[in-house]
């Protein structure tokens, strides 16, 4: 039966990775495997030699002689376990998504465009990659990188031009979001799960994550793309939202508020990020209910939004597949977690792979490990591989294994297209081919890659 839940599993993740030629949206298969998986598990619940108690983190080899009623309780209060952890990282989400919206509902990004006043490819190159990095590592690499391509494309006419831009943005968005708790799903899984903390993630992924930004952009100004000036696109004439600048300003710090709020209450973060949700709501309805508000748009925006308050819009508009699929992906590994899959495939890892790290808490995880756990960031998906890791690993929080973890699994995806989900929304925003981002930029996002892990392990040393 364990062999028939990891075919699901992989011909799944197969489903998933191929999801641009079989036409498939990812959220379905990953749907469909965690279902499957849970309902084969449920059917062959006496067949199993052992058990992964969630709540106790503890592998339980004696399952197999519990009664089949015991099994089954047990599975249940394993299955409502991880579905409690899951739904705090999706209501997490789903409220740094809705603040975004809001923000953008007050054209409050249009705060960073007027700040482009000159024509210079290699400023412009400079000029968004330090944005990408510094606004990922606040409301996280995905909406980072759909704001500044959407804002690149009001400003850079030629679309030859432009998709060098959106390659760099992904790999500055990408390394900006693996040193922040709120910047990077997979981040944000291990700070989540208490297995980083805020400072220490600082500490020792901000130069590892600078380094993986500079790189590739100081080695991209000088390709003959980002040489000379650039022919910009007319403004539109559009008057700005009065409140635009406003909005941005407390969006952002409401967002960046987060960690703040969970070191001083000590309760998960998804409840510092409601109140964050709430208090820009109240701030976004008093401003949508004055009358200059609705002068300042046009007159069919303002009847679009005479019926709905900017929280319902936004609401309509946050990624929901997204959502869904890790939904399914984080259940489906813990479905491969919770029968003790992972961590016989983290043991023959071990084994197997040269020991290059340091020793910890009585045992050697390979650097090589979780470098090629980058590398498989970028050829399947992030957040099931860091979903796996944390039901591969048993160390404590704070472990420098953690942190390793989320600079690889947040940067190597970066190397293809495919491999984050920054990657995924510029190829739908500019339709960037796919060996196109190979030849052109994965070389780029490899260095940076390699600058970034290096930094790492001298960093490890010196901590």
């Amino acid at each position: 039966m364990e062999t028939i839940i990891v075919l699901v599993f992989v011909f799944g993740y197969l489903a998933i990775t191929l999801e641009h030629s079989i036409k498939i949206d990812k959220l379905i298969p990953a749907l469909v495997m965690m279902a499957i998986s849970w309902a084969l598990i449920s059917l062959g619940i006496d067949a199993f030699p052992q058990w992964f108690d969630s709540a106790k983190h503890t592998l339980m080899d004696n399952f197999g002689l519990l009664p089949h009623e015991e099994k089954m309780h047990l599975m249940e209060e394993t299955l409502l376990h991880h579905l409690g952890k899951t739904a705090e990282i999706l209501v997490f989400l789903l409220g740094a998504m809705t603040i975004v919206e809001i923000i953008d509902y007050f054209d409050g990004f249009s705060t960073i465009k007027a700040a482009v006043n000159f024509k210079s490819r290699k400023k412009l190159l400079w000029l968004f990659s330090i944005l990408a990095f510094v606004l990922s590592a606040i409301i996280d690499n995905l909406t980072a990188t759909i704001v500044l391509i959407s804002i690149l494309q009001k400003i850079v006419k030629d679309r030859s031009i432009r998709i060098w831009y959106a390659g760099l943005i992904i790999i500055a968005a990408n390394a900006g979001g693996a040193w922040s708790p709120i910047g990077d799903v997979t981040t944000t899984m291990l700070w989540i799960g208490n297995k980083v903390s805020t400072g220490k993630l600082f500490l020792y992924l901000f130069i590892p994550s600078v380094l993986c930004m500079v790189v590739p952009t100081l080695i991209a100004s000088f390709l003959k793309p980002f040489k000379g000036e650039l022919e910009l696109q007319d403004d539109d004439g559009k008057a700005r939202n009065r409140f635009s600048s406003t909005m941005l300003f407390l969006g952002l710090g409401a967002i960046v508020s987060v960690p703040f709020f969970k070191v001083v209450t000590h309760l998960p973060p998804y409840v510092g990020m409601m109140l964050a949700l709430g208090v820009v709501a109240i701030f976004a309805e008093i401003y949508t209910s004055s009358r200059f508000t609705m002068s300042q748009v046009g007159q069919g925006e303002a009847m679009g939004h005479e019926h709905h308050s900017p929280v319902h819009r936004s609401l309509s508009r946050i990624e929901m597949p997204s959502i869904l699929f890790f939904l399914g992906i984080l259940m489906a590994v813990a479905a491969l977690e919770s029968l003790g899959i992972l961590f016989g495939f983290a043991n023959t890892l071990q084994d197997t792979m040269p020991m290059l790290g340091t020793e910890m808490n009585g045992t050697v995880v390979s650097d090589l490990v979780v470098i090629l756990l980058g590398v498989g960031s970028a050829v399947i998906d992030n957040v099931p591989l860091v979903a796996a890791s944390l039901g591969m690993f048993t160390e404590p929080l704070d472990d420098t294994l953690w942190h390793f973890i989320a600079y690889s699994a947040g940067t190597g995806g970066s190397m293809l297209i495919i491999g984050s989900a920054a990657g995924v929304v510029a190829m739908g925003m500019e339709k960037i081919d796919f060996f196109w981002y190979l030849k052109k930029i994965a070389w780029l996002a490899l260095a940076g890659f390699i600058a970034g892990a290096a930094a790492f392990m001298v960093t490890r040393t010196l901590f």
